[in-house]
């Protein structure tokens, strides 16, 4: 006798939470041990099971594939041709390093739409740990405005892998959600950046001089060059409206011409440059094909239509409902990206009949994502290690940061929705 499908969704929410949390599978086959099992219990025949596999599978990177890997590309080739560092010099000479904290969010914001947050992370918390060294002022206090607008970016604006692949579930525009991204990301970034860290002005922390960054290149392009090179794949999705794939192609081919061309002989080849970025992604690719996968297997067993249908007893408006959903995943699994993307899957169905616009769905689910980052979470533990901080300090910082990022991000997206 088959198990009533509500019975067999919390079983398969439950075995992903147990595969990536507690064994520590890679998200990747966790995801497809997942699927396996929940279309196993709902009765498909195997080949059935597997069919859908591939099909999950295929349709979510058919649709995401170029837009992941040549943005990859395009956020390593400015990281390696110093064009982030450029604008940090500038945005420092303009302000001045009384305005540091504002600088580096800037920084971040602006690095982090092209650049992937692992990358993004690696390569400007060093130039914090250099600000502060230089000026005396706490690192922690200068890194987390930064570090709010990286995670910022990381949830709400395409090409971005998670909210591009929300997207694309949930069939809302992605030049849509990166215009209403970028209205939601200022106040969110203000609230977890400058005002936040505020509070850790005095907070002395001691840093290792082996993150500080490597003096030996002295090269920096043209700062204007450096900035419209970085917001050019937003300029082209948001504001020409053209599609994401065609949009980084061109900002691709223009960064080339303009960032890596002018380096001073003997630059750093394009293929060890693309290959690291390929090296980057590949992971983030992985976990995306496993959420098609699980997704796929919702749809055929019939399942998101019961979430969908269960989600509507709970009485709580949609997009608190999807918040509520994304940011209860986040804490029990940990990644920001295998959470958002699971509760897509489980938020399908339920979109089509509630009249709630896509786009807005996408950042509610990306704001769920970024709640509670603790234990179970490398970014958590990648703060910790660079700063040389306790679990509690990196709790008090770090966490708070990224859930005022998200109970404003979920505010925002309310906001939005009452005005349009």
């Amino acid at each position: 006798m088959l198990l009533p499908l509500g019975i067999i969704i919390v079983i398969g929410i439950a075995t992903l939470i147990l595969l990536i949390g507690w064994a520590k599978w890679h998200p990747f086959l966790a995801l497809v041990c997942t699927g396996l099992c929940l279309g196993w219990l709902a009765g498909m025949p195997l080949q059935s099971i597997m069919s859908s596999i591939k099909t999950g599978i295929g349709s979510l990177l058919g649709d995401l594939s170029i837009v992941l890997v040549v943005g990859a590309l395009l956020g390593n080739l400015i990281a390696a041709t110093g064009a982030a560092a450029s604008l940090t010099h500038s945005l420092t000479h303009l302000l001045g390093e009384k305005k540091l904290p504002w600088v580096l969010m800037m920084t971040g914001l602006l690095v982090g739409i092209p650049l992937f947050y692992n990358v993004g992370f690696v390569l400007l918390v060093p130039l914090a740990f250099a600000l502060a060294k230089k000026t005396g002022m706490q690192p922690v206090f200068l890194a987390l405005p930064m570090l709010a607008a990286l995670s910022v970016t990381h949830g709400f604006l395409p090409p971005h892998p998670s909210p591009s692949a929300i997207a694309v579930q949930l069939g809302a525009n992605p030049a849509e959600v990166l215009r209403y991204g970028i209205c939601i990301a200022i106040p969110a970034i203000l609230a977890a950046g400058p005002l936040f860290s505020s509070r850790f002005k005095n907070w002395k922390t001691n840093v290792s001089d082996s993150y500080l960054p490597h003096t030996s290149i002295n090269y920096h392009p043209n700062s204007w060059i450096s900035l419209c090179c970085t917001l050019l794949p937003a300029i082209l999705l948001a504001i020409v409206n053209l599609p994401a794939e065609i949009a980084l192609l061109i900002s691709l081919g223009i960064a080339i011409i303009c960032l890596w061309l002018p380096m001073p002989s003997p630059r750093e080849s394009l293929t060890k440059i693309f290959s690291e970025a390929i090296t980057t992604i590949a992971p983030i690719l992985f976990i995306i094909a496993g959420a098609g996968a699980l997704k796929q297997i919702l749809v055929d067993t019939g399942a998101s239509t019961v979430v969908g249908k269960m989600m509507l007893q709970w009485h709580l408006p949609p997009l608190v409902l999807a918040w509520t959903i994304t940011a209860i995943i986040r804490i029990c699994i940990g990644s920001a990206t295998v959470a958002a993307l699971t509760a897509a899957s489980l938020l399908g169905n339920f979109l089509s009949g509630s009249h709630v616009s896509p786009a807005l769905m996408v950042l509610s689910i990306g704001a769920g994502s970024l709640c509670c980052s603790h234990v179970n979470d490398s970014g958590f533990w990648m703060f910790k290690a660079y700063f040389n901080l306790t679990v509690k300090e990196t709790i008090l910082s770090w966490t708070i940061m990224e859930t005022i990022v998200s109970v404003v991000g979920l505010l925002g997206v309310l906001c939005l929705q009452a005005i349009l």
